[in-house]
């Protein structure tokens, strides 16, 4: 059954969002329908997973099977001569040749990772680093120039300020991505390729002004990428002018911190030239997303509207009652950040600011206290790094994952030493879970008082 509803399914380009035929009715009815899910699907990233085509089993199951294959067959010579021609492939006439190059199961994942930001196209890929590494190699060449905000996830930094100048000559400019100005004055025009920013830094929670960003990218003919791994459901960047949106599909897209994945979303031409037998970054570096993997998310992805509203109210509340607590916290959703009013401008409705927070407890020590109570004594959440699980997630971002960075570098993002990031769970009530927290730091205050009693005590002595 997938098989004939893949292929009565026409498209033009290769991995676009396609519909199965529709059983019944006439045609102006159903262009009516289609134009309903069409004005649906723009205005809530639920509704266009919801409207995206859906696969079914080989013998009719309601999910859809999975493609192991490695590689597949064909029944006449020539046919083989004409997939590496180009002339045949899953768009033309359902055919596959190697799962490195298409896989039926990955390609319908990529359907509903297309969906959900509003894009023509996606493609999946092994992780979250390998789709950004792939779109910048693809998009910027040897020795291009990207101009990125200077507070991005570690890794990002690391691959563009020290791995891709290395191995190919690219040059980045980091810059105050929230400071036009700046920006404008760091993109040159014909030489800088692309503008990468993260709609949510990581982990200082600033939030980009994606349709500033996208107006100076492409007057200067660059292409903008934006990382959406924070913000799924919430932001969605391609509506709002990036070019490129990736996602590392481990955190919040997965959900059960057991998968390490990535999606590249953007235009079809995109995808397809990434796929290039010839030059292609994807085929030929081969970031390959396995076919039981990408069966597992397409399972994931219906519930992570539900997942994203429950994670967002959490933190929402942890964060105003930690704010009236007097701890510094940072959080979109509060209306003291700097940022709130832009989220809400850009955000899709009903689904708030996000499942991160960040607490800055003033030194390293004293946020390695507060997270050693939050463990070990009071199990309000779990020391790791990642994010997007169904239990709080916390870590001290200077020393892990933002630890990529000098000293320098981190104090010029705002990435402070006691900063602790806080991936807000799910598990539990939320009473529960407070209750967990307000026991933890009472116990760190109370050593904290008792260190500085004993240390008066010597003093005077």
């Amino acid at each position: 059954m997938a098989h004939v509803m893949a292929a009565a399914a026409a498209a033009s380009d290769l991995v676009t969002l396609k519909r199965p035929l529709q059983n019944g009715g006439d045609d102006d009815n159903n262009d009516a329908k289609s134009a309903l899910r069409r004005r649906a699907a723009e205005s809530d990233p639920a509704a266009a997973l919801a409207a995206a085509r859906h696969e079914f089993g080989e013998h009719g199951g309601v999910n859809m099977s999975i493609e192991a294959s490695a590689t597949f067959t064909v029944m006449e010579p020539d046919t083989m001569r004409r997939l590496f021609a180009g002339e045949l492939g899953p768009d033309r006439g359902d055919l596959y040749i190697y799962s490195r190059h298409f896989n039926p199961t990955v390609l319908a994942l990529g359907r509903q990772m297309a969906a959900l930001e509003g894009t023509e196209a996606a493609y999946c890929t092994a992780s979250g680093m390998s789709a950004i590494s792939s779109v910048l190699m693809q998009l910027v060449g040897a020795g291009g120039h990207v101009v990125a905000s200077r507070c991005l996830y570690g890794g990002t930094h690391a691959l563009l300020s020290r791995f891709l100048p290395r191995a190919s000559g690219v040059r980045a400019t980091f810059v105050d991505a929230d400071d036009e100005e700046a920006v404008r004055e760091a993109v040159r025009k014909g030489e800088t390729k692309v503008v990468y920013v993260e709609t949510m830094s990581n982990p200082t929670l600033a939030v980009a002004d994606i349709p500033m960003l996208a107006r100076v990218a492409h007057e200067a003919g660059a292409k903008l990428v934006v990382d959406n791994t924070f913000t799924p459901m919430v932001v969605s960047p391609a509506r709002l002018g990036a070019d490129v949106v990736v996602h590392s599909v481990s955190k919040y897209i997965s959900g059960g911190a057991d998968i390490i994945a990535g999606a590249i979303c953007g235009p079809a031409s995109l995808v397809n030239s990434m796929m290039d037998l010839q030059d292609g970054a994807l085929m030929l570096l081969g970031p390959t997303m396995n076919a039981k993997v990408a069966f597992e998310l397409s399972e994931r992805l219906p519930h992570l509207p539900l997942r994203m509203q429950e994670h967002s109210r959490r933190a929402a509340e942890y964060a105003a009652r930690m704010r009236r607590m007097g701890l510094r916290v940072t959080y979109p959703g509060l209306p003291d950040h700097p940022h709130h009013a832009r989220l809400r401008a850009m955000g899709n409705p009903g689904y708030g600011a996000g499942g991160m927070l960040c607490v800055d407890m003033g030194s390293e020590e004293r946020a390695n206290r507060l997270m050693h109570h939050l463990q070990n004594t009071t199990q309000f959440g779990l020391m790791a790094v990642s994010l997007g699980y169904y239990e709080t997630l916390m870590s001290c971002s200077g020393s892990s994952t933002s630890s990529e960075m000098s000293p320098e570098e981190r104090a010029r993002a705002g990435i402070s030493p006691g900063l602790v990031r806080m991936s807000v769970g799910y598990n539990g009530t939320l009473e529960q879970r407070w209750a967990q927290f307000e026991r933890a730091l009472s116990l760190m205050q109370m050593q904290q008082s008792d260190r500085d009693a004993a240390n008066a005590k010597y003093c005077k002595v």
